[in-house]
């Protein structure tokens, strides 16, 4: 069998052959500009042949060096293909939640997921509009809503909206719990989009005596509002479960209000051949079995 040149000389050559300095080539393989001057000198004498031109302002291929360079780079691409296939896949996923659900849930979960998948890059787009999965090239979604939201969507449901009334304890000093109607009807409310409090407040037979209360763009500004004792926000119950089973917020009343729009998890169905996408979908949905199944968060 012919000897194989040397691979030093082999990987200098094909750096060099791409930059056509040896400078560039060195800066590339983190050598000496030295080192891959000589490696080439030693792989040329190998094969008998000059490979390059040494001109004034860099290099030239010579004839051979060209045919052999395009013969070369072929090799170290197949090999470079061969160690990819051995490594595991790194995998990435881009998904779109509101502002709210990425607050009060999902970034208190993500420490868990990260644990459980080091090897994959959850993205997460926040916002209140509803995202486009192609022009905003995301690969899930949280919406809420209610199916069928799309021919080649997937949709899988997470969470009832299952709405109720929290405060902060420092609120309700001297009111025992549950609040009675009258003290609800006095403390402040906290508003935001989704204008809940008067269909809630029907619901109670109420009719509201708040001298003021705060209106906020996002429900997540309410929730943070209500931590803080500014009033009663209307929320639904996973998003705060945390909160209430830490005491940083209490239930203020048993009422629980159903909301008409679920949280689905939403998927296009040519992207669950990926399996960082599986994986996500899998992680989101136990999850949040298991966060409605648990005693410690189910709604009373």
């Amino acid at each position: 069998m012919t000897q194989l040149p040397p691979l030093n000389g082999l990987r200098a050559f094909e750096a060099a052959g791409r930059r056509l300095t040896f400078r560039a080539a060195a800066d590339e393989l983190g050598v000496t500009q030295g080192a891959v001057a000589q490696q080439v000198r030693h792989l040329e004498s190998h094969l008998g042949q000059p490979l390059f031109e040494r001109l004034p302002k860099g290099l030239a291929l010579t004839p051979a060096g060209r045919s052999y360079h395009a013969q070369i780079s072929m090799a170290f691409d197949d090999m470079r293909r061969a160690t990819d296939s051995l490594k595991p896949e790194p995998g990435d996923a881009m998904i779109s939640v509101t502002p709210t659900f990425a607050a009060k849930w999902l970034i208190p979960n993500l420490p868990e997921f990260s644990a459980l998948h080091p090897d994959i890059d959850l993205q997460i787009l926040a916002t209140e509009r509803v995202s486009s999965f192609h022009s905003d090239g995301i690969d899930l979604a949280i919406r809420q809503g209610r199916p069928p939201f799309g021919a080649s969507l997937d949709a899988i449901r997470l969470f009832q909206h299952n709405i109720i009334a929290v405060a902060a304890p420092s609120l309700l000093e001297n009111h025992p719990l549950p609040l009675a109607t009258a003290t609800i009807a006095h403390l402040p409310k906290l508003h935001d989009s989704h204008d809940l409090w008067p269909a809630f407040l029907k619901r109670l037979n109420i009719q509201d005596q708040s001298a003021h209360g705060l209106r906020l763009s996002q429900t997540t500004l309410a929730v943070d509002a209500a931590l803080s004792g500014q009033g009663i926000a209307l929320v639904s119950h996973f998003l705060v479960a945390r909160d209430i089973s830490a005491g940083n917020l209490v239930q203020v009343t048993p009422e629980v209000m159903q909301g008409d729009h679920e949280f689905y998890l939403l998927v296009q169905r040519k992207s669950r051949q990926s399996p960082a996408i599986e994986a996500v979908i899998a992680w989101l949905t136990s999850t949040a079995e298991l966060e409605s199944s648990d005693p410690a968060t189910a709604t009373p």
